[in-house]
């Protein structure tokens, strides 16, 4: 059998098997007098079991070990491990059905915000808190920032994170200050460092936290690192200077 013959009998191409012949794992056949390979029933049976294995789902290189074992030990141990991963991958799957099952409930029921998919915890805080203040660049970046801590913040401080959130939300006088914390920082984005509004919007910021925000800062103050950097990359000079002397209130509120 020519290549292309061999290629057509086990149901590969001609391309795989030129690639398992480079890498070792299909011998080299014989070459006829004018060049052409000439496969023989040995080398069918040989490639037929290497294409079982790769669709159950072994690598090329998990392949040439069970191929080296001719008494098949190396097999039981690749296919226990494989069955292993698969039982992984299935548990992420379920997981990941899981989610987009919630995700299309609440999508399907108009509750997905705008900076979705997010957590259920964090789409339901968006749900209290209401639409974001029109034309509010501020209510628009902390959300941004609370979707990205979201995804990217521990679970042991994603879950802190929530449960004071959610307590915020649960106090319509808290989302008010909120509110007017958003209004006094957009009114700074051309404002100067020393324009006297920026103690006034620090202020505000700093009594709108709640305790135990407080007490956390107080502890260990703003996080330091390249997410903090970018974060206050986004503020004016006189916005950033707010949020920096609003820090100081809480550090000074916490003693």
């Amino acid at each position: 059998m020519r290549i292309g013959e061999i290629a057509a009998l086990v149901g590969v191409t001609p391309r795989a098997v030129r690639h398992y012949h480079h890498l070792g794992l299909l011998p080299e056949p014989v070459r006829l007098a004018n060049g052409y390979r000439e496969y023989g029933i040995r080398d069918a049976v040989l490639l037929a079991r290497i294409r079982r294995l790769t669709e159950l789902g072994l690598g090329l290189d998990e392949v040439r070990d069970v191929l080296a074992d001719d008494e098949g030990r190396e097999l039981v141990e690749v296919l226990e491990e494989l069955d292993a991963d698969l039982g992984r991958q299935e548990a992420v799957i379920r997981e990941r059905r899981a989610r987009l099952a919630e995700l299309l409930h609440e999508a399907r029921a108009g509750r997905v915000p705008a900076e979705g998919p997010v957590s259920t915890e964090l789409a339901g805080l968006f749900a209290d808190l209401g639409e974001v203040p029109p034309a509010s660049r501020m209510a628009a970046m902390d959300r941004e920032l609370l979707t990205l801590l979201d995804t990217v913040a521990p679970e042991e401080e994603r879950t802190k994170l929530m449960s004071t959130m959610r307590s915020m939300a649960e106090d319509p006088r808290a989302v008010a200050r909120a509110h007017d914390v958003y209004a006094r920082l957009d009114a700074l984005v051309d404002a100067a460092p020393d324009d006297p509004r920026v103690a006034e919007a620090a202020q505000a910021l700093a009594d709108c936290l709640p305790d135990e925000v407080v007490a956390q800062l107080g502890r260990e103050g703003l996080p330091q690192g390249r997410l903090t950097e970018v974060f206050f990359g986004d503020f004016s000079p006189a916005q950033a200077a707010a949020v920096h002397h609003a820090l100081l209130l809480v550090q000074e509120r916490a003693r």
